[in-house]
């Protein structure tokens, strides 16, 4: 029998709601002989395990002449979820049967023992071909690895405001996304520092446009990573997923999964970040190696509702972490600058 997670007893409204909009929508697309397919995303895993993330869905049909990596961003939100489908994932040889939740998503850790490096799993749903996966697995030595926020982080998006949001995510065509300067060779400079060590992209973004992060984060050379996004819309008890919660969420899971590890966080100041990193450097500084926040433009600032508002629902974690002193904790506009910083912090050594 597949594994999945206990179903809850009481859902809010809002959920059902959607629940039944996705199941007819479901039953439309098979009435036209459309199947569902799954889509893997980047995890990662350690000695003896792997975390293997993709999503089911019913996808509409390839464009003619192989455009979909030239889309909108509102065409990566036309896909169908498939609810509590059986995915049928392959480690090593071996074969195991999962259940994605309500909203299409397997999110599952597999027990596994695979070498360290980039690895390749399978997925499969509903006697499809297999499809690749990608896993990042870790070595037991290591001992740094790095978390990075995608919004106005690595990608400019000027998020969170609403309709500024919804304009990027679902109006402007991924090739006019434009890098944040100097971070991807902040993050590669990073990775060919510490061979070996994990990156991973944590962001409050929708699974939706993992496949687009994926291309852009290719297309301007950042390093390959793990991808934690979340399910936009509602849960079993509120009207929308926390973002805060995601991430406060992961990264404890993080540093439950890798004790000995000390991660440097990266993220910004127009949205939470630093109270969401504070809070964690406060839960475990044992697992923190540094805290790099990118300071947002002016016209970013303004367009993100920054400072004061996040500065209300900070809580004041990030400015108690800093007058602790519990790890380095560097702020500059672009890459270039953090990496000076960090230079000059001591967490990265100085090239002759």
């Amino acid at each position: 029998m597949p594994s999945s997670s206990a179903r809850p007893e009481r859902i809010h409204w809002f959920a059902r709601l959607e629940h039944r909009f996705h199941a007819w929508r479901e039953r439309r697309a098979r009435k036209r002989g459309r199947t569902a397919s799954i889509v893997p995303f980047p995890g990662y895993g350690g000695a003896g395990w792997v975390r293997v993330v993709g999503r089911v869905l019913i996808l509409p049909k390839t464009r003619r002449g192989g455009k979909d990596a030239s889309v909108r961003g509102w065409r990566s939100f036309v896909g169908i979820p498939v609810s509590f489908a059986t995915v049928t994932i392959t480690v090593a040889g071996r074969a195991h049967e999962v259940a994605a939740d309500r909203g299409g998503v397997v999110d599952c850790r597999i027990e596994a023992d695979l070498a360290p490096g980039w690895q390749q799993v399978t997925m499969s749903v509903e006697g499809q071909d297999p499809t690749p996966a990608r896993v990042f697995v870790v070595a037991d030595d290591v001992r740094f690895g790095v978390i990075s926020d995608v919004d106005d982080t690595v990608m400019v998006t000027a998020l969170p405001r609403p309709l500024i949001a919804a304009w990027n995510s679902f109006v402007v065509d991924e090739h006019a996304r434009t890098p944040v300067p100097g971070m991807a060779v902040l993050l590669e400079r990073l990775m060919r520092d510490n061979p070996g060590s994990p990156m991973i992209y944590l962001s409050t973004g929708a699974w939706n446009v993992a496949p687009t992060l994926n291309r852009f984060l290719s297309r301007h050379l950042f390093p390959a990573g793990s991808m934690l996004l979340t399910d936009w819309g509602p849960t079993h008890e509120r009207w929308f997923r926390s973002g805060r919660e995601h991430k406060l969420r992961n990264l404890s899971r993080l540093a439950e999964e890798f004790p000995h590890m000390q991660w440097l966080l990266i993220g910004d100041d127009g949205q939470h970040d630093e109270a969401i990193y504070g809070q964690f450097l406060i839960d475990h500084p044992e697992n923190v190696a540094a805290v790099a926040i990118r300071r947002l433009l002016p016209a970013e600032g303004v367009l993100a509702g920054r400072r004061a508002s996040a500065r209300a629902d900070g809580d004041g974690a990030d400015a108690e972490a800093r007058d602790e002193d519990l790890a380095p904790w560097v702020s500059a506009e672009d890459g270039a600058g953090i990496l000076d910083e960090l230079i000059d912090a001591g967490v990265v050594r100085s090239e002759p």
